[in-house]
Formats: C-alpha cells, sequence, structure tokens
C-alpha cells in the first residue's frame, strides 16, 4: 500500500514539473520586458531634463542680457546718491511716510511710478511716456467775501492768493506726461486746470540722467528748489491751501522758465546745493523783454538720519530778481512797482516714525520763514492826470510752522500757523510830503495771520479725503472763517515723491 502510494506521487511530480518550468520562463520574459520599458523611460526622461536645462540656461542669458540693457535706459536719480540705511519716500496722495533717509532726500519725482495697492510696481514705460492724471476739487464755505480778500501791508501778487471762491469748485487737477528721451535725458510735461478753469502749464523740462560726480541739470520750466514746499505739487501738500509767507512772496510758487544745476555730494550725509538762472518773469519778477538772465537763485540742503526712527532736512535759498511796471490795482487805481527784489528763505523738517516703519504711526512737522527786500520806484494812479513817481523800500518777513500727526492708519490730523510781518515801507511820495499813507491803502503796515487744523482720510495711496478749517485775519479787524471738504484722487503710474 505504501509503495503504491510512493509510485502515485512520483508520477504527479513528474507530470507537473514540465508545466512549472513553462510558466517560471514566460514570468522571466515578462519582467525582463517591463525592466526594458523601466530603461528606456529612464532614458528618454533623462534625455528631456537635459533638453529643459539647456533651455533654462538659453533663458537665464537672454534674461541677463535684457536686464543688461533696460539698466542702460532705467529711469536715473537727480543725482548720484550715497549708500545709507533702508528709505521710503512720499507717496502722493497716500499716507505720507514720517521718515525717509538721507540716500533718499534728493531722489527725483520722475524716479518710479508708484505700485497699485498690493501688487507689483508696473513696468517702465521706456520710450512712450507714462501718463497720469489728478483729480482734485474743493467745496469751501467762507464767511467773508473771496472777492475782497488782500494781505494787507503786502503788494499783491496776482498770483494764487486767497481761498478761492465759495461753493463748490474744481480745485487744481493735473495731467503729467513722463518718459525717457534717450540714455542722457528725459522729459517731463505738466498742464495745471485751476478752479477758475484756467488751464496753465505747469512744468515742462527736460534734464538729464546719468551725468557723473552727483551733477545733475534740467531745463525748461520747473517748479524752483527754494525752500522747501515750493518744488512739491500741490496735491502732496498737506493743507489745502498754501502757507500765508509763500502766498505773499512768491505768489503761491515760482516756477521760473530757465535751467538749473544740482550736485549732491558723495557723503554718508545728505548734501545738496544747487543754482537756477531763468528770464524773471515769474513773480516777485515780470517779463521785462530783456535778453540774458532776468532772474537767479541759489540753494542748499543738509540732512541725515537720527538713530533708526527719524531724520531731517533743512536749507538755505536765496532768490533775486527784479521787476519793471509790475503794476496792481487798488481802490480804483492803478500802481506799479519797478525795481529789484531779494528774497531768503530758511526751511527745516523732521520726520518721525517708530524704527523707521510709517504704516501705522508717524510724525512730520515743518517751519519755514521767508524774508524779502525790495527797492525801487513806485507809481501811484498811473496812466490818470494824478499820476506820480518816487521811490519805494520794503523789508518784509512772514514764517509758518505746521505739524503732522498720523494716529492710525489711514487717518492724520494736522495744525498749522502762518504769520506775516509788513514792516514800515518806505514810500517816497509820503516821505516828502506830496501825497497820504491812504493815497496806498493796500501798504498800511499790517500782520496777517492764520490758524488751520485738518483731518484726513487715505483708503489707499491713491485717494485721501480732507476737512479743514482756518481762522483768517489777514485784514484789519476781518476773521475770515472757513470750512474745506477736499478730495484729491490719483490716476495712472503717478512717479513717487522726495522727502
Amino acid at each position: 500500500m505504501l509503495k503504491r502510494s510512493i509510485m502515485a506521487l512520483a508520477v504527479s511530480a513528474a507530470v507537473a514539473a514540465p508545466g512549472a518550468h513553462a510558466a517560471d520562463k514566460s514570468e522571466k520574459k515578462e519582467l525582463a520586458a517591463i525592466r526594458a520599458q523601466i530603461a528606456q523611460m529612464q532614458k528618454d526622461y533623462e534625455a528631456r531634463l537635459q533638453s529643459l536645462e539647456q533651455r533654462l540656461q538659453q533663458a537665464q542669458a537672454a534674461t541677463a542680457a535684457a536686464q543688461a540693457q533696460l539698466a542702460t535706459l532705467a529711469p536715473a536719480p537727480a543725482a548720484q546718491q550715497p549708500a545709507s540705511a533702508a528709505a521710503q519716500q512720499d507717496a502722493a496722495p497716500a499716507p505720507a511716510p514720517a521718515v525717509a533717509t538721507a540716500s533718499t532726500m534728493g531722489a527725483a519725482a520722475s524716479a518710479a511710478p508708484a505700485a497699485p495697492i498690493g501688487g507689483a510696481a508696473p513696468p517702465a514705460n521706456l520710450f512712450n511716456p507714462n501718463i497720469s492724471m489728478i483729480l482734485g476739487g474743493t467745496l469751501q464755505n467762507l464767511s467773508q467775501d473771496p472777492t475782497q480778500y488782500r494781505l494787507q501791508g503786502f503788494i499783491p501778487s496776482g498770483g494764487e492768493a486767497g481761498p478761492g471762491k465759495r461753493g463748490f469748485s474744481l480745485g487744481e487737477s493735473e495731467l503729467t506726461m513722463a518718459a525717457n528721451i534717450d540714455p542722457q535725458f528725459a522729459g517731463q510735461l505738466t498742464f495745471s486746470l485751476a478752479g477758475d478753469n484756467t488751464l496753465s502749464v505747469e512744468e515742462a523740462f527736460i534734464q538729464t540722467r546719468d551725468m557723473p560726480n552727483g551733477i545733475n541739470l534740467k531745463a525748461g520750466r520747473f517748479l524752483s528748489s527754494i525752500g522747501y514746499l515750493n518744488s512739491q505739487h500741490a496735491h502732496t501738500w498737506d493743507f489745502v491751501d498754501a502757507p500765508l509767507a509763500y502766498q505773499a512772496f512768491l505768489g503761491g510758487q515760482y516756477k521760473p522758465d530757465g535751467v538749473q544745476a544740482k550736485w549732491l555730494a558723495p557723503l554718508d550725509q545728505f548734501l545738496e546745493i544747487g543754482m537756477e538762472a531763468g528770464d524773471g518773469a515769474a513773480y516777485p519778477g515780470n517779463d521785462r523783454n530783456k535778453n540774458g538772465v532776468g532772474a537767479w537763485s541759489v540753494f542748499a540742503h543738509v540732512g541725515d538720519d537720527i538713530g533708526d526712527s527719524a531724520s531731517y532736512r533743512a536749507g538755505l535759498s536765496y532768490l533775486h530778481t527784479g521787476a519793471q511796471q509790475r503794476g496792481y490795482e487798488d481802490g480804483g487805481l492803478n500802481y506799479a512797482f519797478s525795481g529789484k527784489s531779494a528774497t531768503w528763505i530758511a526751511d527745516a523738517i523732521y520726520k518721525w516714525a517708530p524704527n523707521g516703519n510709517s504704516t501705522r504711526t508717524n510724525f512730520k512737522l515743518l517751519g519755514e520763514y521767508f524774508r524779502r527786500k525790495e527797492d525801487g520806484s513806485l507809481d501811484y494812479a498811473a496812466g490818470t492826470a494824478d499820476a506820480a513817481n518816487g521811490a519805494y523800500r520794503s523789508e518784509q518777513s512772514g514764517w509758518y510752522v505746521q505739524g503732522v500727526y498720523q494716529f492710525m492708519p489711514y487717518w492724520r490730523v494736522g495744525a498749522r500757523y502762518d504769520r506775516l510781518s509788513s514792516g514800515t515801507p518806505r514810500i517816497g511820495l509820503v516821505d516828502s510830503g506830496a501825497l497820504a499813507l491812504a493815497s496806498f491803502p493796500i501798504l498800511e503796515g499790517y500782520n496777517p495771520t492764520r490758524s488751520s487744523v485738518m483731518v484726513d482720510y487715505s483708503p489707499s495711496e491713491f485717494s485721501r479725503l480732507r476737512l479743514q478749517l482756518a481762522r483768517d485775519q489777514s485784514r484789519p479787524g476781518v476773521t475770515d472763517n472757513q470750512i474745506f471738504l477736499q478730495y484729491i484722487m490719483s490716476l495712472g503710474t503717478h512717479a513717487a515723491h522726495a522727502f
């Protein structure tokens, strides 16, 4: 029985052996095919990876070449600037950063367009002009008739003086076009539309882009760099209107037609020296129909950081010009001044933000002092039978100080105080007894003053809403209580502003 079982098992094993051997060969063949496929796939993958690496290297080389070309065409700063700590600039009309380091103080306003909220800065438009618009409007409530406004004791400038008209007005809107001309020059054109619907050329200039040794040249019509506030467009101001000193001594803002040269010293601290030469047609001068230079000015600005949270800038400027029959009307009679005019300006600004971060809180303190001397002759009742002419000499001054505090994101409050001193003008026709001082009513001595407070809200760097209250006492015995509601909106790639 046992033998029979052993023989059966042996027969079964003999019969099954060929089938198992055949199955093992089939599995080995299938595994070999899979391995071959994997090897081919690995070979193809390595080939594709090598091809992608080559394409990446080519793209990197092309990008480097493009960046090198753009570097020769990118906008250049107004002058070579020294290395310093990380800086920030005032973007208009954004909530103004409180601190900028010395390295940013001489930056050109045409440097780089502002970036949208939450996005990257738009690419530089190398040859076609960048176009930006500033839309401004004001609602004004004035307790006194603005047509009777005057700065008592000061010869009227005929410029941007007074609070403007009652009710709704367009304010000042601007259209700016700016672009690089070539690697050596850039240009800018700014039109200004005033509330009385008059259109004027605010600025139209060319400037150099890559001059050595910190030198920068500008030619055309431009906002002069004398003082501090003069070189800034109205939409960047912290208050609705210009200080009284700017209205009395510069007719609002001094904008010569001429040339400007600046030099930025290669120092860790900010030191800028410059001079300007113009035709002299802008107030306090006037168009004298003469060749050559009709007005010139010089200025110097210094600044530096104070620790990690503050910085300052201080300056001194001098403007010399002249006038020929610079007329004004007073009490129905025509008057005209002819002679020389010299103005000194001292300015200083201090900015603070904790650790240089102005996004939440910051503070700015600004003040300027003006002193002007005019010497020449004054015509009385020009064009009438009572016309007369005599010597005229005056020394007048004025100043303002203002502080602006951003107490939380988007919100700021500010206060400003203005004061002028007319002095005692020497009027030859009065000193000689030919006429009484009452014949020159606007020149009777007085010290105009004004106090202003404001609060503004800027939901983004492109929009600002402002409420301003002012108590103006520019005329004897008259107080003008003023309320302003203002909006400022920026459209397009508007450039950042300097310190």
